[in-house]
């Protein structure tokens, strides 16, 4: 069964990290609003949903994909780049302890999920402010015995590599490719993304859908032209705390 792990907003989402965009006044109750239509629809979509409760101390806490990864095998905790988000991975240990075998790479690595992209036995991992090449070099070791291929991708104009590249299926990537270098990721298809819409890269595909910001109207034609069907989701609030569509969730297949 595809299960999604989620956790609420924080209430202190306004005090939320913030690296390459301004701040600006967050709206909690449209955010809450919006993080629970985008539950909402992962469960439309055939997902079951476990909705962690929120951390009122942890601003960024509804990002549950930078603390961890979570593969077939076992799932992996991370020492999340920013010191005041390293506390968000004691809950989301124990819900996926449920579900995985857990290994965790340690200090003075860091790594945050939202700089890994997997595709099929092959973990990109955007070298970031957030991930550093000994976070990189420990996730090689700890993932070798089960044969993944880890690969760093430097990154240099957006927070994640997955602000600036996502994996919709059928062997084609959605990109900014000023914003990282494409070159380990030859041999993909591309998908521009509008130049109007710089930060519309991250799209998250799931089954035959590619559920995407509703924000980003240019790159979706782009995405609808080359013949993926898409549903887009209003999630502008969160957008203010430096959201995209994946690192909202943990996906990942578990026993009914």
């Amino acid at each position: 069964m595809l299960t999604a792990i989620t956790r609420a907003v924080s209430p202190s989402i306004v005090n939320c990290e913030l690296s390459f965009i301004d701040r600006k006044p967050i709206d909690l109750a449209t955010a809450q609003q919006q993080h629970h239509a985008y539950e909402r629809l992962l469960a439309k979509l055939g997902a079951r949903v476990i909705s962690l409760p929120a951390e009122p101390d942890l601003p960024d806490s509804m990002f549950v994909e930078d603390p961890a990864i979570v593969l077939d095998e076992l799932a992996v905790i991370f020492p999340l780049g920013t010191e005041t988000r390293r506390r968000e991975a004691p809950a989301l240990s124990q819900a996926l302890s449920k579900f995985r075998k857990l290994e965790s790479i340690t200090l003075p690595s860091t790594l945050e999920g939202g700089d890994v992209l997997l595709i099929g036995r092959k973990l990109f991992v955007g070298l970031s402010r957030r991930s550093n090449t000994e976070g990189i070099r420990q996730l090689a070791a700890i993932l070798a015995p089960h044969n993944y291929e880890v690969i760093g991708v430097p990154v240099t104009g957006c927070l994640h590599l997955k602000s600036a590249v996502t994996h919709l299926g059928r062997n084609t990537l959605l990109a900014n490719r000023a914003w990282f270098d494409a070159a380990p990721l030859a041999g993909h298809e591309w998908i521009d993304v509008d130049p109007a819409e710089p930060h519309s890269a991250n799209a998250l595909a799931l089954g035959a859908t590619i559920i995407f910001p509703a924000s980003f109207p240019r790159t979706r034609a782009r995405l609808e032209a080359r013949g993926f069907s898409v549903t887009p989701l209003n999630i502008s609030e969160l957008q203010k705390a430096e959201s995209g569509l994946t690192c909202s969730s943990l996906l990942f297949e578990s026993p009914s």
